[in-house]
């Protein structure tokens, strides 16, 4: 089975309303805002971190820029014609990659063209490079640290119910969370969840409230998630798989943190998404609203590899555009930053991977 085949047997058998046919309309944005020009800026910036770590490292492969890379915004001249040919396009071709890897000496012959649908076809794989305002070390030790009190808490909480008079009670007045309470260990607290109820009509009924108020909100942060992500929007899907039935390149997904940055096969993000018992567990699908509600599948970034184990910090600066009618719109620049190649993982999971 080919790789166009596979991607194609994934999607049509994937558990959620995907549209292979989808054609995009729509008028375009009329004004950019200061948010949407830093979220570029730091999206361009990472582009250039993997292009860079990539060329600058003397393999037989290399990074070639791909897709759009326009400087237009909503509100600028010519704005309006660049949507539509950009819609056009998605809805022709699909979503080009932003990075495309081919070997250096197809890359060195004066056959080269990266115009040409003959020479994109040849490449090894295509990168969709994502960007992520976090420090991913930091973060992960936060989230380790914040569920590590949460299960302490818990823990003492359940003591203090148990071995006290007030264990007696709540068996009295809800004898399912005293069992529950009862079995609950440091690793199944996460799996715990109960209706809570309100008794006031004694100070041991009071105290007894309380602590199980404090419970539940300690299970709760025990709930939520607890992992950075790689996040492709579900109509993404479509318009990416459009783009492989046309040139049958591998694909692959970028996440670049300010501190490293991890890969993931795209056949991989759609064999993780149609598996419900990963859901909840390493993906979520949310309507965020940082991609205009749209619905994203959210998978742990770990479940990638380390492309890039590190990434030097870039300086950053504020810049100022001024709309036509007067608007002056605020927003941050990126600048330098290095990223560091993990050369054996990129020629074994990006030039050798399936």
């Amino acid at each position: 089975m080919t790789y166009k085949q596979q991607i194609l047997e994934l999607l049509n058998g994937s558990p959620f309303p995907i549209d292979l046919n989808i054609v995009l309309e729509g008028r375009p944005p009329s004004m950019a805002s200061s948010e949407f020009l830093t979220n570029k800026e730091q999206g361009d910036w990472a582009e250039e971190v993997v292009f860079n770590a990539i060329n600058d490292n003397e393999l037989e492969y290399v990074a070639v820029k791909y897709g759009r890379s326009d400087s237009l915004s909503a509100g600028d001249d010519g704005f309006k014609r660049f949507y539509e040919e950009y819609l056009a396009e998605l809805n022709s071709i699909g979503k080009k990659p932003d990075i495309l890897i081919f070997s250096r000496k197809l890359y060195d012959s004066k056959t080269f063209d990266i115009n040409s649908d003959e020479v994109v076809s040849q490449a090894v794989a295509a990168l969709e490079v994502r960007s992520s305002s976090f420090l991913a070390n930091k973060y992960d030790t936060y989230m380790s640290d914040r569920a590590r009190n949460a299960v302490a808490n818990c823990l003492r909480i359940k003591n203090e119910i148990l071995n006290s008079d007030l264990s007696a009670l709540l068996k009295i007045k809800n004898g399912a969370i005293h069992s529950l309470l009862s079995t609950a260990t440091a690793e199944t607290f996460s799996e715990l969840d109960f209706r809570l109820s309100s008794w006031s009509s004694s100070a041991e009924l009071k105290s007894l409230s309380q602590k199980l108020k404090d419970l539940k909100e300690n299970i709760k942060i025990l709930h939520k998630r607890d992992y950075l992500s790689i996040t492709p929007k579900l109509e993404d899907l479509a318009l990416v798989n459009r783009w492989i039935q046309k040139y049958g390149v591998k694909h692959f997904y970028l996440q670049v943190f300010f501190d490293k940055a991890y890969i993931i096969p795209f056949k991989s993000i759609l064999e993780i998404a149609s598996n419900p018992e990963n859901e909840g567990k390493i993906f979520s699908v949310e309507s965020d609203i940082k991609n205009q509600g749209k619905t994203t599948i959210k998978i742990n970034a770990r479940v990638g590899k380390e492309i890039l184990g590190r990434v030097d910090m870039p300086s950053h600066q504020s810049e100022l555009k001024e709309l036509s009618r007067g608007r002056l719109l605020f927003y941050v620049t990126f600048s330098g930053g290095k990223g560091y190649l993990d050369n054996n993982l990129f020629l074994s999971e990006v030039i050798g991977g399936e």
